[in-house]
Order: C-alpha cells, then sequence, then structure tokens
C-alpha cells in the first residue's frame, strides 16, 4: 500500500498541484475554430508529415501519434477528422497566458513545459485544497478558453498521479486532490497501474522493474529505495520515496542545464545549391539568435550542421562546422557569418533534407570574463556623438534590427532571406496552418456584431 492517511498528509507544509492543459495544441485550434469542437483533429509535425497530437475523437478512431498524414488524408472526409499544421507562434503565445493565469493562483510557480506547470500551495484543508484547483481550472477556461486537469498531492511525483486520476475520471470534473480520495480507492489504482504510468519511469526502465518483480505503482512506492539507487539511479531512488509522501525533487530551475539552443527544420524541397543553403543558415541564424536574446544570453561557439535523407539515393552527406566566436555575443550578424562556414563542407551533388544553428557556450549577456579584461590597454577614445570608437558597424545593425522587430514583429526585418516575406521553396511546409491569431495583428480575428 502505499497511501495511508500519513502519505497524503506528508510534506513540509506545501502542497503541489500540477496543472496540465488537455490536447494543448488542439485546445489551442479550439479557441478560434469552434467548428472544430467535437470532430476529430490531428496537429501534424514539421512539414505535415506525421500526427504529433490528437484529440479525443480522433484517438476514438484508433489514429496514433507517428502515424503518416498521407495514410490518412484520403478517409479524412469521411470521418470528419480534421489537420491542421503545427501553428507554433500559436502555441507558444497561448502557453505564455496559460502560465501567467496559473501563476497568480500559488505561492510560487515551475513551468515543466509547454503546457505543464507545477504549482505550490499552503497545506490546506482538502476542501480549501479542491476549492483553488477548481478556481484554477474555471480561471484559466474564462481567460485563456483550453480546459485543463488539476492534480494536488503532498509531492511532485504523487501530484502527476492525481492529475493521471482527474484526466481519466469523468465524475471528477478534471480536479483530483489526492487526500480527498478514500485511502482504498487511491491504493486499488496504485495496485492496477502499471509502473510505467508514474512520471519519468519509461517501457525499458518498466522492463527491467517488472524483472525484479516490480510491475505495478503499488509495487514501485513499496520497493527498497536504496536497492532502487544501487539498480538504477537516484532519480528512480527519488520517485519512490515521492510516491511515498517524501518530496524530494528539486526545484525545476535548479536542475535546468541548457548548454545550447538550437534552431533545426526539415524542407520541404530538397536544397541543392551552396546559395540556397547561405538563404537557410541566414534565416536560421536569425532565429537561433533571437532566441539567444530572448533568454539574455550570448554564446561562445556557433555550430551549423545540415544532412541528406537517409531514403534519398546516392551518397550520404552530413556535414558540421563549430566556430568559436572572438567574444560571447548574441548579435545576429555575427553569428550569421559564423555559421556561412558550413558553406565549404557541402557535398557538390548532394541534396539536403535538414540544417540547423546551434549555439553554445552560453552565459549571461553582460557578465565579464577575466580573459576579456585588458588591465593595461590604452583608454577607448570617443568618437562623435558620444559613442565608443571600437563599436563596428554591424553592432549599429544589430540594434536596428532588433529595435525594429520589437515595435513591428519579428517579421518586419531581417538579414538577407530572413527579411523576405515571400517563403522560399525549401520553407517548412505547413499547407494547413491557421492564422497566427494572437501574435501577428494581419492575423488578428475579426469579430461582427
Amino acid at each position: 500500500m502505499i497511501w495511508t492517511a500519513a502519505s497524503t498528509t506528508a510534506g513540509d507544509g506545501t502542497r503541489y498541484a500540477l496543472v496540465d492543459v488537455n490536447n494543448f495544441y488542439v485546445s489551442c485550434e479550439r479557441v478560434f475554430d469552434p467548428s472544430l469542437h467535437g470532430r476529430p483533429v490531428v496537429v501534424l509535425s514539421n512539414n505535415d508529415g506525421c500526427v504529433v497530437a490528437r484529440s479525443a475523437e480522433a484517438k476514438a478512431l484508433g489514429i496514433r501519434t507517428g502515424t503518416p498524414w498521407f495514410q490518412l488524408a484520403p478517409d479524412a472526409d469521411r470521418h470528419g477528422l480534421a489537420a491542421r499544421s503545427s501553428n507554433y507562434e500559436l502555441y507558444g503565445d497561448m502557453s505564455a497566458r496559460v502560465m501567467e493565469v496559473i501563476g497568480s493562483h500559488g505561492a510560487w510557480q515551475e513551468v515543466y513545459s509547454i503546457d505543464e506547470s507545477f504549482l505550490g500551495l499552503p497545506a490546506a484543508s482538502e476542501a480549501e485544497l479542491l476549492r483553488v484547483a477548481r478556481a484554477v481550472r474555471a480561471d484559466v477556461a474564462r481567460r485563456v478558453g483550453v480546459p485543463v486537469c488539476v492534480g494536488v498531492a503532498p509531492t511532485k511525483t504523487l501530484a502527476k498521479f492525481a492529475n493521471h486520476i482527474a484526466k481519466r475520471n469523468d465524475h471528477l470534473a478534471g480536479v483530483c486532490s489526492l487526500g480527498s480520495l478514500p485511502v482504498h480507492d487511491a491504493a486499488a489504482l496504485a495496485e492496477r497501474l502499471p509502473a510505467t504510468e508514474v512520471w519519468g519511469v519509461g517501457s525499458k526502465t518498466g522492463h527491467k522493474l517488472a524483472g525484479m518483480g516490480i510491475q505495478t505503482v503499488a509495487d514501485l512506492a513499496a520497493a527498497d529505495p536504496l536497492r532502487l539507487r544501487k539498480k538504477f539511479s537516484v532519480v528512480l531512488q527519488r520517485t519512490a520515496l515521492e510516491l511515498r509522501g517524501t518530496p524530494c525533487i528539486p526545484p525545476i530551475d535548479e536542475r535546468a542545464d541548457a548548454h545550447q539552443i538550437m534552431f533545426s527544420r526539415s524542407f520541404a524541397t530538397p536544397v541543392e545549391s551552396a546559395a540556397q543553403m547561405r538563404d537557410v543558415l541566414t534565416v536560421y541564424g536569425q532565429s537561433a539568435a533571437s532566441r539567444l536574446a530572448a533568454r539574455g544570453l550570448v554564446a561562445e561557439v556557433v555550430g551549423a550542421f545540415a544532412g541528406t535523407s537517409r531514403f534519398a539515393s546516392g551518397e550520404a552527406s552530413h556535414p558540421s562546422v563549430a566556430i568559436p566566436l572572438e567574444s560571447p555575443t548574441a548579435d545576429p550578424i555575427t553569428i550569421v557569418r559564423a555559421a556561412a562556414g558550413l558553406l565549404t563542407r557541402l557535398a557538390p551533388e548532394a541534396r539536403y533534407s535538414r540544417a540547423g544553428v546551434v549555439l553554445s557556450g552560453l552565459s549571461p549577456a553582460g557578465s565579464i570574463r577575466q580573459d576579456e579584461l585588458d588591465l593595461f590597454g590604452q583608454p577607448e577614445a570617443a568618437a562623435p556623438g558620444g559613442a565608443s570608437a571600437d563599436v563596428r558597424p554591424e553592432q549599429d545593425v544589430s540594434t536596428v534590427l532588433s529595435s525594429v522587430k520589437s515595435r513591428f514583429g519579428k517579421s518586419a526585418i531581417g538579414l538577407g532571406a530572413g527579411g523576405v516575406h515571400r517563403q522560399a521553396a525549401w520553407s517548412m511546409k505547413r499547407e494547413y496552418s491557421s492564422p497566427r491569431y494572437t501574435t501577428d495583428w494581419a492575423d488578428l480575428p475579426v469579430v461582427k456584431a
């Protein structure tokens, strides 16, 4: 047995609420397109390749994640199946709105993923915890329009489990506080569900656990934590302790390990020339630089790579390059120039299907490194207008780019191909894309009364 009256009230006076948006991508699409409600809906991967998200109705049709769209398209009309291309601009903005609403209800918040967030709640009566959880759910639905489920428990792992229960039991109306469930009901669920239903326990680990006689959630909670650490890792040991009501997973921001930023995509049509690849690297380099600047970071190394499809005829080619910079920067011009070093490594006859730009050696912008201190250098001469004489022209251009984009949108201006509105042939295929309702003035919904 895992749950007893003691385990559901254990902890340090804090309760963890795990708030998870149901079918996030599909739910975002439905906010602005009511015709999708009640219909089977799938969201497709880059270049409209495979299914990456499904509505409950699509799942009921037996559609699995990873199913190629070309297999589903012939029968789409017969099933009333709607497809949408991945609209990452919309999903990212909707996620930010959801997280802002969630965070207003707790003492602290840890954003775990684009559609999940942990919320810290003071220990209180079960009636009060349920009231807060229901308020979170109602507030997100009212202010953003997407449905969420909320699980509340003394640890993060148990909160995940409570969320799992809330999603699969309609009578709970999307909210489950583990301590409010009868102990025998919670124990029965734990004895019935496989260990792989626990947060962080994958199929491979589950297979090894089964070989040790640990098959269910209850078995994992009852297992010897020291044995689990010896056979597996400290992570699984913590999982078992958390299932017993002992919080031991550190805050997400303490575990974050952002060593690099990468922007990569597959092409709708192959890239066959250095000129095309230069355009690709120009666009991707600026996108990576924007992500870098948005996080307040600078990079020391710029990497770039490309690759041919494993299904293509001819010799495979997977060139890559890593260029150390003179000094850490988030300047898009410098990053694009460095990424262009990949061009000399392209195979002459290759047809590349994907490419990417990787920024590494990250550090906070404005931090001073010891090797950058010029103790014996001469004072900088002042340039006309008060600017430093060693400010490079591209730095001024970078400032102008950032200023224009912040005022008129990221597509208003750019370097080279990054400043052209007409999409290139290699651009990611998004045949079924919905408008960017919340991030582009041209796509704002129009309401008529």
